[in-house]
């Protein structure tokens, strides 16, 4: 389950502000606001994809959505330049202005796409104007090399300064014109795939139901009171440790968690997947450019004071970083990744009783699939990474339904993103336990991941021979996120002595523990 597809949900746009002082608190990790929602790109169009995969790129977004505002020098002068730049298609923007608005809306975004091509057609114009101040120049310095009146020589002396002073404040308009371009075309969503529902999460559609919920004949418990019951969870002395949304686990519970990771990696590596363990500390700047917005009004991420680095929120990020910058060679891929890490979220504004006990905390255990493809591939390795979630899921038992999620629900890299809701009977109601996502090229294009595609015949020698790098597609999945997995298998298979049967697949990993018994006697 990317950071999207964390359950606490968050309009798309309205906590782009960048420039807005992160919230603090007072330890020595303080939240790094962003928005940790995707954009995505469509299959309306491989253009489509490919152009707005780019634009959509992470970076501060201004302050103001307010055009004129936003437009004020003064109020540029205080923007920072971004520290690294993505690969936007401004002319492919502009000559489907019409369709880039339309996704704009349906994504709910207050992306700014009129201030986008009024920067655009600002820089061709300086663009232009450098070019011609440069030819100028050219000429100048051309005719000083011929044999000149000292009055004609000193003519072109002072015209050759007049152009080289011009050309210097143009050259300086046209860096602040490209930072503020990009700052503004960053926050621009990605197309969207054209099986997608538009609207918001309540407009999202059941694409497979699986199994049934089971029926009790006793009164059921939820999570929080069988952990107590039966001593697995201690919350009270974690509240007291580290604050709220904490815990610590007991006696099975622990082996509960160590058997859903390896159960749950060990299924995995059998689909081909590669084994990784990740860094849980990553640059901000990696994290920006897997797609999240550490700069924003709200934040699901901690950073690290006083460094430019922070705890991730899903080992997506680690991963994806892996091959940054680099050149793949067509006959490694497809590369897939089954990734454990901990994860780390602020979960900020959660509250109540959804997010009682373990459905909603700040630290947990997560398997995370990832896939680095071919683009004409990307779409068939969405379907194979939810179709192993479902097995997964459907090997346990579980009763659950996979949903194709709305514009307005999917994050900014997503051109697609199939949720995995699970029965949980003891709180009464389906809980997202994973999330599937076809990221297209929207990632690739950010931390700069391509591929150099092998040639059909025998290439000729010289220039051009070799054909022109493409960027690879991103996709990730929730193999197994461990608190909301501990949340259904304990209130699945609750018994009515106050028991909970361990899944048989589980039970290989878990030392042959087949039930989770009451310890103690008496009162």
């Amino acid at each position: 389950m990317g950071l999207q597809s964390c359950t606490f949900r968050l309009s798309p746009f309205s906590i782009l502000r960048p420039f807005s002082k992160p919230y603090k608190i007072p330890t020595a990790l303080t939240p790094l606001p962003c928005c940790f929602r995707y954009l995505r790109c469509s299959s309306r169009s491989p253009l489509l994809a490919r152009a707005l995969s780019s634009a959509a790129a992470a970076a501060p977004q201004p302050t103001t959505t307010n055009p004129s505002a936003a437009s004020d020098p003064d109020e540029h002068k205080v923007l920072k330049a971004p520290q690294w730049k993505a690969a936007i298609d401004f002319k492919w923007i502009r000559e489907n202005k019409e369709a880039v608005a339309a996704n704009i809306k349906n994504r709910n975004s207050t992306a700014n796409l009129d201030l986008v091509l009024e920067l655009y057609d600002k820089l061709l114009n300086v663009q232009k104007e450098v070019e011609r101040l440069r030819a100028e120049r050219n000429v100048v310095a051309n005719k000083m090399k011929g044999k000149l009146e000292p009055s004609e020589r000193q003519k072109l002396i002072e015209e050759g300064k007049n152009l080289k002073d011009g050309l210097v404040t143009l050259e300086e308009d046209l860096v602040k014109l490209t930072d503020e371009l990009q700052l503004e075309a960053q926050c621009v969503p990605n197309m969207t795939h054209p099986d997608v529902p538009i609207g918001g999460e309540d407009c999202s559609t059941v694409r497979k139901m699986v199994g049934k919920p089971r029926e009790f004949s006793f009164s059921i418990k939820d999570h929080v009171q069988l952990g107590k019951d039966l001593d697995l969870f201690d919350f009270d002395a974690a509240s007291e440790v580290s604050g709220s949304k904490f815990y610590y686990l007991k006696n099975e519970a622990v082996l509960l968690e160590m058997g859903l990771v390896n159960w749950a990696v060990s299924e995995v590596m059998k689909r081909g997947f590669t084994p990784l363990t990740t860094p849980e500390i990553v640059r901000s700047s990696v994290v920006e450019k897997c797609g999240f917005q550490p700069r924003g009004t709200n934040t699901q991420v901690y950073s690290i004071e006083g460094s430019d680095q922070c705890l991730i929120g899903t080992a997506e990020i680690p991963v994806g970083g892996i091959h940054m910058d680099s050149i793949l060679a067509e006959s490694s891929l497809p590369l897939k990744y089954v990734a454990f890490s901990h994860c780390f979220r602020t979960e900020a504004g959660a509250a109540g009783t959804a997010t009682r006990g373990l459905y909603r905390v700040h630290q947990f255990s997560k398997v995370e699939m990832f896939i680095l493809c071919r683009p004409e591939e990307s779409n068939s390795f969405h379907e194979e990474l939810i179709k192993i979630e479902e097995d997964l899921f459907s090997s346990l038992g579980l009763h659950f339904k996979t949903m194709d999620m709305a514009t307005e629900d999917l994050g900014a890299p997503a051109y697609r993103k199939f949720d995995i809701e699970a029965w949980m009977p003891g709180l009464g109601r389906y809980g997202e336990i994973s999330s599937a996502s076809n990221c297209t090229d929207y990632q690739s294009r950010r931390l700069g991941i391509r591929y150099r595609p092998e040639l059909s015949m025998t290439p000729k020698k010289g220039k051009g021979s070799s054909p022109p790098t493409q960027f690879v597609h991103t996709l990730n999945a929730t193999a197994c996120a461990v608190p909301r997995m501990i949340v259904c298998l304990l209130e699945n298979f609750q018994q009515e002595d106050g028991s909970v049967v361990v899944p048989e697949p589980l039970r290989p990993f878990m030392g042959g523990l087949d039930i989770i018994s009451y310890k103690y006697n008496g009162s």
